[in-house]
């Protein structure tokens, strides 16, 4: 299983705000085969089949009244009425909730026993005047992990660690911090 982050703050390096969140999207990447529906109304087609056609299950999920999901899917014309921003991210998070949970629970379970590679970006170098020799570069680091990290990751995920505590705990870890 390969596991493919970057701009991780790695080696001592503190983590910048762009790079949160870097760590579970690469857990999140890995663990999927397939593209996971990129519209709203893709998404709604793949939570009703999920839930057998029910629209009173999927609004259970999404946590709004059954007709407001039969107007999110009905194909007449006057009748439509699109989900708002707030909707349309408890929809995206339903399905990736869902999305193939055999396939995920299968590369997890052999990340865990056999480990994985982690590639990740991190600034190696000295404060130095631009454009000299020693001024630090991002560069690409492949390291292959044992099993343990990934155990360590995934309940790191599970408990709802933040970032900075995932970064911590998987670099002491796998010794890529002193």
């Amino acid at each position: 299983m390969t596991l493919l982050t970057a701009g991780v703050g790695l080696v001592g390096w503190p983590l910048r705000k762009a790079d949160v969140g870097k760590i579970e999207q690469g857990l999140e990447r890995a663990l999927r085969t397939r593209p996971v529906p990129s519209s709203t109304e893709a998404r709604l087609r793949f939570l009703l089949a999920a839930h057998r056609g029910s629209t009173r299950r999927v609004a259970a999920v999404l946590g709004v009244s059954q007709r407001t999901v039969q107007r999110w899917v009905t194909k007449k014309t006057g009748a439509r009425r699109p989900p708002g921003p707030a909707q349309v991210r408890t929809i995206e998070a339903a399905v990736l909730d869902r999305w193939q949970p055999l396939v995920r629970a299968r590369w997890r379970a052999q990340a865990e026993t056999e480990g994985f590679v982690f590639h990740t970006r991190a600034r190696f170098g000295f404060a130095a005047a631009a454009g000299s020799s020693d001024d630090p570069r991002v560069r690409w680091i492949t390291q292959d992990l044992p099993g343990e990290v990934a155990r360590e990751l995934f309940a790191a995920q599970d408990a709802g660690a933040g970032e900075q505590q995932q970064t911590v705990s998987s670099c002491a870890r796998a010794r890529l911090l002193p």
